[in-house]
């Protein structure tokens, strides 16, 4: 069963990374930086205040702050050296002349899981519930999902890797949150 689901693995990261163009590229490139983030976040930020005022907007950037370094811990300190599976892009997965590489950028070396999915899903799911708005929702999870998918076309990590990476970044969001509620209900 674990061999057919690498064969599977490998066959859609083929098929996602192999179908590339310039502008594609670019674009997926582009959303795989977390600097161009930036101003988005800082458009959140605006919206938080104004909905929440200073004292809750603390609270929540506590949180979110817990939130990322929960989520980037348990993937890139915890789970990518203890499983020590290959980034698609290097050499030691024995896949060469299959991976498409944009500008020549392939990150460390191990891929599983994919901290760029569990920390775009961990903010996804902590703001879908913190904002109770179903197209809010669907904007922060299809950010998360396209961002996820970058990582594959971009050819540095497997689908299964931003697959369990959003699983890990959801439910540390979730958890996150029902502590973040938890703490604000009883009058923080």
């Amino acid at each position: 069963m674990l061999e057919y689901l690498q064969q599977m693995d490998l066959a859609v990261f083929k098929l996602i990374n192999g179908f590339h163009s310039f502008w594609a590229d670019e674009c997926m490139y582009w959303l795989s930086n977390k600097y161009v983030w930036i101003p988005a976040y800082a458009l959140l930020l605006f919206v938080i205040y104004r909905k929440w005022g200073l004292k809750q907007t603390l609270y929540i950037l506590l949180a979110v702050g817990i939130l990322i370094l929960l989520s980037d811990r348990l993937s890139s300190g915890l789970l990518k050296p203890w499983i020590a599976r290959f980034r698609p892009c290097r050499p030691e997965a024995g896949l060469g002349e299959w991976v498409h590489l944009v500008h020549n950028k392939c990150g460390g070396k191990y891929g599983f899981v994919s901290s760029h999915a569990a920390n775009f899903f961990a903010m996804a799911t902590f703001f879908s519930f913190l904002f109770r708005k179903k197209r809010l929702s669907f904007l922060f999870m299809g950010l998360a999902l396209l961002t996820a998918y970058s990582r594959v076309y971009l050819g540095v990590h497997y689908p299964g890797d931003v697959i369990a990476g959003a699983m890990l970044g959801a439910l540390a969001g979730y958890f996150i949150f029902a502590s973040y509620a938890s703490f604000s209900a009883r009058g923080a």
